[in-house]
């Protein structure tokens, strides 16, 4: 009786022990290991890949893409379609991105893609303007005709066959902060119209802001929209 209660305290302060042990390298000291590693070589990328404007003040994330619509004349009205803030570059089409106009009120919505298949609304294995509504091939069309009329401007028109696919189509995550080159270019005449700013202007921000692959070889270049217009805020602002 006594040898059976002397084991079990014994098991018992053992295992309190290995608790506390456990506890004080798993919960303290590896969480501060690895906390004061991140901070000293991943800065940045441990706070959230922060972007911040000129005075200091944090935009958002250049992890994580945002809208840049003009605000709605009735905030609780949800059946009101938003539209884009024309003096901005714009990202791809998406129902999960956040509003920003360089840091105003920025919330998350939702992630993810439409899950419509690549032939919906598709005839013949062509999208058409008979296409049904709600389809992904009737989205595409509706957002080719707004990229081309909202970049079109009196010296520069947008022709159907320079509209980039990320400019009509939404990333698998509906988060993509990052758009093409190619689409950054597109919208370069309309944003120095909107914005008082010369086309070279423009320009050299749009490449001043390109960044080329990961590595030299993985991904494509791309241009974060967040960075882009954070740049086009300072630069407007002289």
């Amino acid at each position: 009786m006594n040898n059976s209660v002397g084991n079990t305290a014994r098991l018992i302060g053992a295992g309190l022990r290995a608790l506390l042990v456990l506890t004080v390298i798993c919960g303290v000291i590896y969480p501060l290991a690895v906390t004061g590693i991140a901070q000293a070589v991943f800065n940045d990328k441990a706070n959230g890949s922060e972007i911040k404007d000129k005075s200091g003040q944090v935009v958002g994330s250049s992890l994580i893409g945002q809208s840049y619509n003009l605000p709605k004349k009735d905030p609780n009205d949800a059946e009101e379609a938003a539209k884009p803030d024309l003096k901005w570059f714009q990202p791809r089409p998406s129902n999960g991105l956040g509003a920003n106009t360089v840091n105003t009120q920025y919330s998350l919505i939702l992630s993810g893609a439409t899950n419509k298949a690549a032939d919906s609304g598709a005839v013949n294995g062509k999208c058409t303007d008979q296409a049904d509504e709600g389809t992904l091939c009737a989205q595409v069309l509706a957002a080719k005709a707004a990229v081309i009329a909202d970049n079109s401007t009196a010296t520069y028109e947008v022709k159907p066959q320079d509209v980039p696919a990320d400019a009509v189509t939404s990333s698998g995550s509906g988060l993509d902060p990052n758009i093409s080159p190619a689409y950054a270019e597109l919208q370069i005449h309309r944003v120095a119209e909107k914005n008082g700013l010369t086309v070279k202007q423009v320009e050299k921000l749009v490449k001043d802001n390109t960044q080329g692959r990961t590595l030299g070889f993985m991904g494509e270049p791309r241009v974060n929209v967040l960075e882009l217009n954070t740049a086009l805020k300072a630069l407007a602002k002289g």
